[in-house]
């Protein structure tokens, strides 16, 4: 199979994530793009290619040099964001694509233009994969599983280009921060890692936000509504008023960009007894996050202040790190990634991610582990959108790093 044909055929595989479920994989399903991945890598001669009880799948590509060289991983994730459905997913492929608006035939609401999307500007003349109006694509990340299903192939086909071993992992659960939570590192064996998860042709990204979760609960005071004068605290409406206390023009996604950290409220409930926020804290410089929290707490205990009878606490959870604080400490696995790009044909766009991979927390499992781009472009929604080209490349500059790191 060619890389297009790798990437349509895992995309029409249901593999969504769910952040509510207590199992691991959370999904049963994202098991049955795994099993295709093995029975792939089987069939192109990795015989030690098998999926673990937790929904991994791992697989070495052999070295074929007669020297010791720095065993080196391929890593993708195999589920998709529970943002947007990826069941019954249909790929299209837009040949020879023109710069047009391009209507998605199932709801033709859905129109993915060049006006919101620029970078499909960069691809003309490319061939442009979407879903069809009502699903995502899920090109995060299958775009990646189909870039390094390519870059086995080519390995095998062509043995004389030189390289060390190669591990290759597909994780599950990515999507809701628990994709290595039960990888087994001494298993695995590389000394330095490469996700294929990032977005434009060229891109190179060594670091990622530090990332916390934080749960504001407020603590009201029940009484039947009926009687409730003078008597009710209600903890909903406390927390509504601390979320609009939250500032209009700073500090949120939608306000920030390039360097800037946020705090961003991601799910409420409760009740007239007990009510939470949950939050996300990120930033670049790890040590911002302490401050981040200090303000949302500072929040929190001005507008519990003004309801007497209420309480309020705060739960910090450390989610993951910036991993450039480990990745620089060893330069090589930079060189050899610009390196590789350029030998490509590529300028490589060195930018950070302003979101976690699961690099971020191999790397402080012991594994450095930047990140590499394979097209994939407004994921998580139903404009999502991956340039066939693009893949192309990213499958070339790791035959390319694969040899660096060979010699």
């Amino acid at each position: 199979m060619n890389i297009e044909q790798r990437f349509c055929n895992y995309v029409k595989i249901d593999t969504q994530s769910d952040p509510e479920s207590t199992t691991f994989p959370s999904t049963e399903k994202q098991k049955d793009l795994s099993r295709v991945l093995v029975a792939e890598l089987l069939e192109m001669g990795l015989t030690d290619a098998h999926l673990d009880e937790y929904g991994y799948v791992y697989a070495t590509l052999p070295s074929n040099v007669n020297k010791k060289v720095p065993v080196i991983c391929f890593c993708s994730h195999v589920d998709t964001s529970p943002d947007c459905t990826g069941a019954n997913v249909k790929p299209i492929v837009h040949r020879n694509y023109q710069g047009q608006d391009i209507v998605l035939p199932d709801d033709t609401s859905q129109v993915i233009k060049p006006s919101e999307h620029p970078y499909l500007l960069e691809r003309i003349g490319d061939d442009i994969v979407t879903a069809s109006g009502t699903t995502l694509l899920g090109a995060d990340d299958k775009a990646g599983v189909a870039v390094i299903m390519d870059f086995v192939q080519k390995m095998v086909q062509n043995p004389n280009i030189p390289h060390g071993d190669i591990k290759i992992l597909f994780t599950p659960d990515e999507e809701i921060g628990h994709g290595v939570d039960h990888v087994n590192i001494e298993k695995l064996g590389a000394d330095y890692g490469y996700t294929l998860d990032a977005g434009e042709r060229g891109c190179y990204e060594d670091e990622t936000f530090s990332a916390d979760g934080a749960t504001v609960n407020f603590y009201g005071i029940s009484a039947h509504p009926g009687y409730a004068k003078d008597k009710l605290v209600n903890a909903l409406k406390i927390a509504g008023d601390f979320l609009s206390r939250l500032p209009k023009n700073e500090w949120s996604p939608e306000t920030t960009s390039d360097r800037e950290g946020f705090v961003h409220p991601v799910t409420m409930g409760g009740g007239a007894e007990h009510a939470y926020v949950k939050f996300i804290v990120r930033d670049f410089i790890t040590a911002n996050l302490a401050e981040h929290e200090a303000k949302l707490k500072a929040l929190m205990e001005a507008t519990v202040a003004e309801y007497p009878g209420a309480t309020a606490s705060m739960e910090v959870a450390e989610q993951y790190r910036n991993m450039k604080d480990v990745v620089q400490l060893t330069p090589e696995i930079s060189e050899y990634a610009i390196k590789a790009i350029e030998m490509a044909g590529m300028t490589p766009q060195l930018t950070s991610a302003r979101g976690g991979t699961d690099g971020s927390r191999l790397s402080f499992m012991g594994l450095p582990c930047p990140n590499i781009f394979t097209g994939e472009m407004a994921f998580h929604g139903k404009h999502e959108y991956v340039s066939v080209q693009d893949m192309e490349k990213a499958s070339e500059v790791l035959v390319h790093l694969s040899g660096l790191w060979a010699q």
